[in-house]
């Protein structure tokens, strides 16, 4: 079974640390801990490490100690972690956690754990929601005790909240505190940036269309997914009032302003009805294009975030399924139905347009267009826990790309110039360009 690795592996992390001249303070025993490994998506992402080891252990290179990568799981039963590892070696095999694997006990309501799971980790991939509820004090003992933290909040509430709390604390200890690293909202966030790059010109506006293709026993939703869409939608008056405490200066509109779009549409493009993508993705991506356009003065990119949903009888179809999830989630049986995700995928499309080179975009019609695309597993408990991961690698590995000082950012704010993008299409996130650049 996996056990706490004792002086041995202190010793092993203070010689690695002076090796590769790491800023970690000495005591680190872990690169990762996973917090709420024995969740529900926990044990997603734990497998996920389980992989990004075995595969950092074959490569034997990078920033990781002799190409290992030293990882923890952490949650208040440590028969649940442990049986979630032994879960993970059952489904991975060769790729299966082994001894070297810590289990921490802590707990989100006690200060005390999670500042002593803290202060042996670099990295916390923060497992438990709704983050609103639980996130805080998982922020605050990371920020306080040296380590970077990476959540997969999909709540603007909480992750602007903990910008206007943190964020200046986090650059003070240089520390990076990265929200919303799943689903919620890595393919829109670095799909933005990815049509940016790969268009010749200035980009200026951008629209994403999501569409998710269920497979043969229907479409995975969890039960903490579905509370956090919720608390975020039934809570919109406050996040109004958290934007006027921050005071954002505007984001200035360059060229032909985006058309807003109804909640319901019909698209030529795709022959379906499309409805406005309620998830976090368009805030997470204005966040983003505010700290480049301010920070960096770089040219910043309207967004609007749309989901298709097919026919007319689709939405007539989504309408009663709507009212019938609120139903199923109540009940145990429900949440079984609603977690089936073997065969399910998404495509988000990118449909980018902007100025060729030398063109004015203040003084003329947008003349260059893309269309760019990531493609990738079941979204929620397949794509997340890669997105995730893979972002923690990037902080790990790719720490001369990241912003120079600490502080709470959103995923293209801090990995805009980092190998993410690279990682993510090795492990089956894909992003592509569908249409070259034409005038």
């Amino acid at each position: 079974m996996p056990a706490l690795p004792g002086a041995a592996a202190s010793t092993e992390a203070a010689r690695c640390m002076a090796a590769r001249g790491s800023t970690m303070a000495p005591g680190r025993v872990y690169d990762i801990v996973v917090f709420g490994a024995s969740g529900f998506t926990g044990q997603f992402v734990v497998e996920e490490v389980a992989r990004a080891a075995a595969a950092a252990t074959a490569a034997g290179e990078g920033q990781l100690c002799s190409g290992r990568l030293r990882w923890a799981v952490a949650g208040r039963s440590r028969e649940k972690l442990r049986a979630v590892l032994d879960r993970a070696a059952e489904r991975l095999g060769k790729a299966a956690p082994g001894e070297e694997v810590g289990v921490l006990l802590c707990d989100v309501s006690d200060a005390g754990s999670l500042a002593a799971m803290a202060k042996q980790t670099r990295v916390v991939l923060n497992c438990v929601g709704p983050y609103r509820f639980f996130g805080e004090p998982v922020v605050e003992a990371c920020v306080e005790n040296g380590a970077s933290c990476i959540d997969i909040s999909g709540e603007p509430q909480f992750l602007e909240g903990m910008y206007l709390k943190y964020n200046e604390k986090a650059a003070e200890k240089g520390v990076y505190v990265v929200g919303s690293c799943g689903f919620d909202s890595i393919p829109a966030d670095m799909g933005v940036l990815y049509t940016r790059d790969k268009l010749k010109g200035t980009l200026t506006a951008v629209e994403s269309f999501l569409s998710v293709k269920s497979g043969p026993e229907g479409l995975g939703v969890h039960d903490g997914t579905w509370k956090s869409a919720v608390y975020g939608l039934a809570d919109e008056a406050s996040l109004k009032k958290l934007r006027k405490q921050i005071g954002y200066a505007p984001v200035p509109v360059v060229g032909a302003k985006l058309k807003k779009r109804g909640f319901m549409f019909y698209s030529p493009e795709f022959k379906e009805y499309c409805l406005t993508f309620m998830g976090s993705d368009g805030s997470v991506v204005k966040r983003t294009q505010r700290y480049l356009h301010t920070e960096l003065q770089q040219t910043p990119v309207q967004y609007g975030a749309y989901v298709t949903v097919g026919g007319l009888g689709s939405v007539i179809k989504l309408m009663f399924l709507g009212m019938l999830f609120l139903l199923l989630v109540k009940f145990n049986f429900g949440r079984k139905l609603l977690t089936k995700m073997d065969g399910t995928s998404f495509t988000m499309t990118f449909f980018g347009e902007g100025y060729s080179e030398g063109q004015d975009p203040q003084n003329a019609k947008p003349n260059v267009k893309i269309c760019t695309e990531v493609k990738g597993p079941e979204p929620g408990y397949v794509a997340t826990p890669i997105a995730m991961v893979q972002a923690a690698l990037s902080l790990l590995e790719d720490s001369a790309s990241l912003p120079k000082w600490g502080g709470v950012y959103s995923p293209g704010a801090a990995f805009s110039k980092t190998k993410l993008i690279d990682r993510l299409n090795k492990r089956g996130v894909e992003f592509s360009v569908i249409s070259k650049p034409e005038v």
